[in-house]
């Protein structure tokens, strides 16, 4: 119980603390924001600082810091120190750099910003990496929400099949609705009603934790029923470096990275960054952390369900520790998380795609051209994804080790930003180490037969020695990087 309460003291004193050190290093100013210089009416303009926060918070907040964390607490204890931790030197710092170097760039989406800092070769890699991902994600944040509407019971005698497809074509329409329209007519309007509705099953669910958790701490320890069925590398789950893969937006998401530009281009002031990109990375850390120790509880309360899937798990938290009623709201909840991730990584992709290939988006019908492809690939996907729960598993598998590969690549062309600059990179050279032995290991160590996608299946100790020797040899290459366009920026200027 205490553990779990320090590492939320711990986040929210790290803002505070660490946050600050991270605002003075990356020094945000009163120059002219992209809002402001090139306000189009369309992903250009200026929104109010609290919207622009809530916003963020629910781009970035999408099923990870709650399915996520609810897989991901089978770890045991450690994800109370781990989330926190990992939160503010690597989550809430990526995001930040994220938000402030699309703002430095005029708005610049993120491949953008890989190819000014890391080069004209990664950056063709990364385009079409970053789409594809990008592609799941949308995908993933359909077929999630559809399948947990079917736990609301809110349609009866209606075979669940039906109302599934029913709710992803609902949900699709509103993706393209507001991927097309301008950020303050469907996303600006609607998201403080979703909003309210996260805040509130977010507040619930601490509540009865702390009930609870005060009246039996041992719901939030290891118990023996636990230690049976927890992860463990004996049985292909070791932390490292499973546990970084599993609960991605708790600590660090490189999605994230892909939705701070649609923020950095409705920001009045520069001096609103901290709050909105590392301030909301901590709230996002809060909110996995809520769900993590409801996880902790209810596989001590009901050892067996560690053996289900973590959907079913949610659904049995809110109706058993909420009751009827007040559980279908913090799925209703729970289904805006995803929704709201969903609708801007499709805008995301739409500005990102239009930056690459130079379309102008004021014109609605081009802003429709460049949608267009992406909806045919988008069906096509989620018609395969549900022939059966084996090809959704391969989709969630490569979005989520993915996921960190954008999140290395954003750490690493920060701190070649930051080295340009003379600031301290390493506030993103150390977290882009560790993360970037995190990815290696993944992929050398992982395989089919550990419950994967498709990898090079060596011993763990031999995937350790390999990913240590290739993160050495990235960040040296990375440093190097640094110094050299700090050179050639000085011998320019």
């Amino acid at each position: 119980m205490y553990l779990f309460l320090v590492g939320i003291a711990v986040l929210i004193a790290g803002y505070f603390t660490y946050g600050k050190f991270v605002e003075r290093v990356i020094a945000p100013d009163d120059r002219e924001t992209p809002a402001i210089a090139m306000n189009d009416g369309v992903d250009y303009l200026t929104l109010p600082k609290w919207k622009n926060m809530l916003i963020q918070l629910l781009n970035i907040a999408g099923v990870g810091p709650v399915i996520g964390v609810i897989l991901g607490i089978k770890f045991g204890v450690i994800v109370f120190v781990l989330i926190p931790i990992g939160n503010l030197i690597a989550g809430a710092t990526h995001d930040f750099l994220a938000g402030m170097m699309s703002m430095r760039s005029k708005g610049a989406n993120l491949p953008v910003i890989v190819k000014d800092n890391l080069g004209k070769v990664y950056y063709g890699f990364f385009s079409f990496f970053m789409s594809l991902l990008l592609l799941l994600v949308v995908a993933v944040f359909i077929n999630i929400p559809a399948n947990l509407f079917k736990g609301l019971d809110l349609i009866h005698n209606v075979a669940d099949d039906k109302i599934f497809w029913g709710a992803v074509v609902v949900i699709f329409l509103y993706y393209i609705a507001a991927t097309m329209f301008p950020i303050d007519k469907i996303i600006g309007s609607v998201y403080p009603l979703f909003g309210g509705l996260l805040i509130l099953s977010s507040v619930a669910i601490f509540v009865v934790i702390l009930i609870k958790g005060f009246a039996d701490p041992s719901l939030l320890t290891e118990s023996v029923a636990f230690k049976g069925l927890m992860f463990t590398a004996e049985n292909n789950q070791p932390i490292i470096p499973c546990l970084f893969v599993t609960i991605a937006c708790g600590i660090i998401s490189g999605f994230h990275a892909t939705q701070s530009p649609i923020i950095a281009r409705t920001m009045k002031s520069e001096r609103e960054a901290r709050a909105s990109f590392y301030g909301m990375m901590v709230l996002e850390g809060l909110i996995g952390m809520i769900w993590a120790g409801a996880g902790m509880m209810i596989y001590n309360m009901h050892p067996e369900l560690m053996k289900i899937n973590p959907n079913s798990v949610l659904v049995r938290i809110t109706t058993e520790f909420l009751g009827s009623a007040m559980g279908k709201i913090t799925i209703a909840g729970v289904i805006v998380l995803a929704i709201t991730s969903g609708d801007t990584a499709m805008r995301s992709l739409r500005l990102s795609l239009s930056e690459i290939f130079k379309i102008e988006q004021k014109s609605l019908w081009k802003r429709f051209a460049v949608c267009l492809p992406l909806i045919f690939i988008i069906s096509a996907l989620l018609y395969w994804s549900n022939k059966d729960a084996k090809s959704f598993g391969v989709l969630w598998n490569y979005f989520s080790w993915g996921n960190q590969i954008l999140a290395v690549t954003t750490l690493l062309a920060g701190s070649v930003w930051l080295q340009k600059q003379n600031k301290c990179y390493l506030i993103a050279l150390l977290p882009a180490m560790f993360m970037s032995f995190i990815v290696f290991c993944y992929i050398l160590w992982v395989d089919k037969s550990k419950s994967g996608p498709i990898g090079f299946g060596l011993a763990l100790h031999s995937a350790y020695i390999l990913s240590g020797i290739l993160t050495v040899a990235a960040a040296i290459t990375v440093y190097f990087r640094g110094k050299n366009r700090k050179s050639l920026e000085k011998t320019e200027n």
